[in-house]
């Protein structure tokens, strides 16, 4: 046995004590046993030992239970996550989706209403220039910087009738005088000179009747038909000349059924 207090090894027993020579300690024989049991000292010694052990870290009441809690916890929330994301997810397609479709519908809506005009031709009144159930379209940006000419094709609003569009040629232009003689066209400009029109454009039937002579306003328009003897045109009608305001615009094209320009 050693000396507790300075290590020394050299201890004197006397009875139930051991003396340390060396710092004169006294310490209890632990080996000895009053009346069957162990002496204060050793099991003094024993909970010393005892103490000296590493504790092992306390696990929480119920630890396998709050376990299993805060998994589903977890789950749940990775569940909830995963179906926000599958929601963005279909409501960001949706959007993906339409946004061209209303993109183009707006551009197309634009250019209907500030750009282009588009028609179908009901009758033959413009053959062969035009044949019937073509679809056209025509500039409305035409005569923004300029005025209209003749022998311009033109998509207008009827003058008896505006909520209707008609498709004719210019023949007589403001303050000019139009007159038919034997279906041949003469113009008589604002200069004075008279002109007979070019019909080269005109139907391969021989114009016929006599009409006129038409004075035309200021700011209007005479318009005929290239099919000249099968034409409700500006000889016919109750109001005879169109407004320039009244042009929608210059036609330009034919997309349908054969796809090519129109002059």
């Amino acid at each position: 046995m050693k000396c507790k207090k300075c290590g020394c090894d050299a201890l004197i027993k006397t009875d139930d004590w051991y003396k340390c020579p060396n710092c004169g300690a006294v310490i209890f024989d632990t080996d000895v046993k009053i009346n069957d049991v162990t002496s204060p000292t050793k099991e003094m010694e024993k909970m010393e030992n005892s103490s000296n052990t590493p504790l092992q870290e306390a696990q929480p009441v119920n630890q396998g239970v709050g376990t299993d809690v805060d998994e589903e916890v977890k789950k749940g929330k990775k569940k909830k996550k995963e179906k926000e994301e599958k929601e963005k997810s279909k409501a960001q397609e949706t959007i993906e989706f339409f946004v061209p479709i209303v993109i183009a519908v707006v551009v197309a809506l634009l250019l209907k209403t500030f750009v282009f005009a588009n028609a179908i031709v009901p009758t033959g009144s413009m053959l062969n220039t035009i044949q019937q159930k073509d679809r056209i379209i025509a500039s409305r940006l035409a005569y923004i910087n300029e005025d209209p000419q003749r022998y311009d094709i033109v998509i207008f609003k009827y003058p008896d009738d505006e909520s209707q569009y008609y498709v004719k040629r210019i023949v007589g232009l403001p303050g000019e005088t139009v007159q038919v003689i034997n279906g041949i066209v003469y113009v008589t400009k604002t200069d004075g000179e008279t002109i007979q029109l070019d019909d080269s454009f005109v139907t391969a039937c021989e114009p016929e009747g006599t009409f006129g002579p038409f004075d035309v306003p200021e700011d209007c328009y005479f318009m005929m038909g290239d099919n000249r003897n099968n034409s409700k045109d500006s000889r016919f009608w109750q109001n005879k000349y169109v407004h320039r305001d009244k042009i929608i615009g210059k036609v330009k094209f034919r997309y349908f059924p054969n796809p090519s320009r129109i002059e």
